[in-house]
Order: C-alpha cells, then sequence, then structure tokens
C-alpha cells in the first residue's frame, strides 16, 4: 500500500495572495515545497493535490482552465523529479452549487484512497485551511495545518519522525 502526502494547492504548493488563481503566469510557488516534496519522495511518500475550484462555479474561470494549469504543475514538478499521483478539485461552491465533493467533505480523498491503495495511518494532509484537515481526519488521515504561503520545510520533522 502507498503513503501519501495530500496537499492543498492554494496557499500550501503556491501562493495565494491573489484569491483565485487559475493561470500558470499567476503561479508563485511557496518557499521550500521544492525541498519538502523532495525529501517526502526520497522517504517513499506519493502526492495527491486534493482543492478546492469554487471559481468554476462561480465562472470566474473554466474547468478547462484548471486543467491545463495543473497539467503545467506536473511538468513543473516532473522538471524537479517530483511525481503528482493526481490533483482532484472540487468545481462547486455552496452559494452556487450543492456538492460532496467540497472540502470539508471527505469524497475526493475517498476517490483517492480506493484509486491508489492508499495506506490512510502513514499517510498526511497538510493544508491551510481548517476545512483541508477536517476532510482529512474523516477518513483517517493526521493532519498538519499550517500558515498560508509558510515554508513546506517547516513540517518534514513531523512527518519524517512518524515514519515507519
Amino acid at each position: 500500500m502507498r503513503k501519501v502526502v495530500f496537499l492543498d494547492r492554494d496557499g500550501v504548493i503556491n501562493n495565494n495572495a491573489e484569491y483565485y488563481i487559475y493561470r500558470w503566469e499567476n503561479i508563485v510557488i511557496n518557499p521550500g515545497v521544492l525541498e519538502a516534496l523532495t525529501k517526502l519522495q526520497a522517504n517513499r511518500y506519493e502526492f495527491v493535490v486534493i482543492s478546492n475550484q469554487s471559481g468554476i462555479a462561480k465562472n470566474i474561470y473554466t474547468q478547462w482552465d484548471v486543467e491545463v494549469l495543473h497539467d503545467k504543475l506536473r511538468e513543473y514538478f516532473q522538471l524537479h523529479g517530483i511525481s503528482i499521483l493526481e490533483f482532484y478539485y472540487c468545481i462547486h461552491h455552496p452559494e452556487v452549487s450543492l456538492c460532496l465533493c467540497r472540502k470539508p467533505s471527505s469524497l475526493l480523498f475517498e476517490k483517492a484512497i480506493a484509486r491508489f491503495r492508499i495506506d490512510i495511518s502513514n499517510s498526511w494532509m497538510i493544508g491551510d485551511q481548517p476545512r483541508d484537515i477536517e476532510a482529512a481526519e474523516k477518513v483517517g488521515i493526521k493532519g498538519i495545518l499550517i500558515e498560508p504561503n509558510s515554508n513546506l520545510l517547516l513540517v518534514l520533522p513531523k512527518i519524517l519522525s512518524s515514519v515507519s
């Protein structure tokens, strides 16, 4: 079974000072992301990104915009030797449309766990909002809440001290 670090996108992987991010030219990778993911991958962790993308429901951007951005992020990480298993995202917003996939719901985690045979006891979620952690904990994944746009290297001791 796989051990996975789940990552929120905006605020964890990339800077979210601009709230709706859907263009590659607006992406600023947060400090320590490449170094942290490289070290985690060296310790046999894999990565899944789970993100709420409510700008789609609000007609600010399209699902195609998100797919293009995720393709660019995947390429960027691959250039640095980091593999992302999958990007899962919710296209809904409670003011516009109801769903079961928007964090703090756990449906996107459940899909990833089933698809990739993830060992939840050895997996983590890194998020910058309480809803990220709440969603992960609903399926038994330990969560780490960070300040938005903080250095991802700060979470390494917690995760790596638990390596089994």
